[in-house]
């Protein structure tokens, strides 16, 4: 058990780290679960248990000072509205996990890991490629983002910058000044998240605080490190993370 929990705390601290860099923390956080004995669906419920007071804290920042007006509507379509649709496909995301069996699941997982590691490779080139090429109207962002929401729930892996490249779709869309917006729907997706993997019992307190413990002081010396290391290393560091972590999942599934 004292294993576990030093894994657990290393790989919470690694996470934080990487959230406060530059995102994809789950492909630490989400594996170690694993590693420590818990089936994958329970894993990845208490995964996001663990890492959202880190999310909370960025958005509980975008709410004071001057970033509280950084919230805004996108398209013409109010915030409310975006956020109420975001956190109702969380909230579906959500319940989908937890029907799913963990044999499902299993299979689906490494999936959804290469869908995340191509997303944190490639996803702002790749959103740069289709504003050139594609519009997206008001009336197609709340389907997608409900979908968004839905992913989120589900699983989250690099929703952020999923939903940035969406929105780069819109005419106008300023990315730097959307940062709060994305911030504080992704935390809603996951705060309702969390609250139904605890109802439903699927949250491995344990190994979670262990998780959380170490998730806190990753986000702080990630805030730390992160001052002094050139962007492409931690890009870098981050990438390899991601393609390890994807085909150890595929090699666990498949072979």
């Amino acid at each position: 058990m004292l294993t576990d929990i030093l894994i657990l705390l290393a790989a919470g601290l690694l996470a934080g780290t990487m959230n406060a860099l530059a995102g994809g923390g789950s492909f630490a956080s989400f594996p170690a679960m694993v590693l420590v004995g818990l089936p994958s669906v329970a894993a990845n419920a208490s995964s996001t248990v663990a890492l959202v007071p880190g999310t909370l804290a960025s958005a509980y920042a975008y709410t004071t000072g001057a970033g509280k007006q950084g919230f805004r509507g996108l398209a013409g379509v109010p915030f409310g509205v975006v956020l109420g649709t975001s956190v109702a496909g969380g909230l579906v995301g959500a319940i989908l996990l937890l029907v799913t069996p963990v044999a499902t699941f299993d299979a689906v997982i490494p999936w959804l890991l290469l869908v995340a590691a191509l997303t944190f490779a490639f996803g702002r080139d790749f959103g740069a490629w289709l504003r050139r090429r594609v519009h997206l109207g008001a009336g197609a962002l709340l389907p997608a983002q409900f979908v968004l929401g839905i992913y989120g729930g589900y699983f989250g892996g690099a929703v952020g910058i999923m939903m940035l490249a969406v929105w780069s779709l819109l005419d106008g869309a300023d990315l730097k000044q959307l940062n709060p917006t994305r911030t504080i729907i992704v935390s809603a997706m996951n705060g309702i998240a969390v609250v139904c993997f605890i109802v439903a019992g699927q949250v491995w307190w344990p190994q979670t605080l262990a998780l959380l413990v170490g998730g806190v002081a990753g986000g702080y010396l990630g805030a730390r490190v992160g001052q002094r290391l050139p962007v492409a290393v931690v890009r870098g560091i981050i990438i390899a993370i991601t393609v390890a972590m994807t085909a150890i999942f595929f090699k666990r599934a498949y072979w």
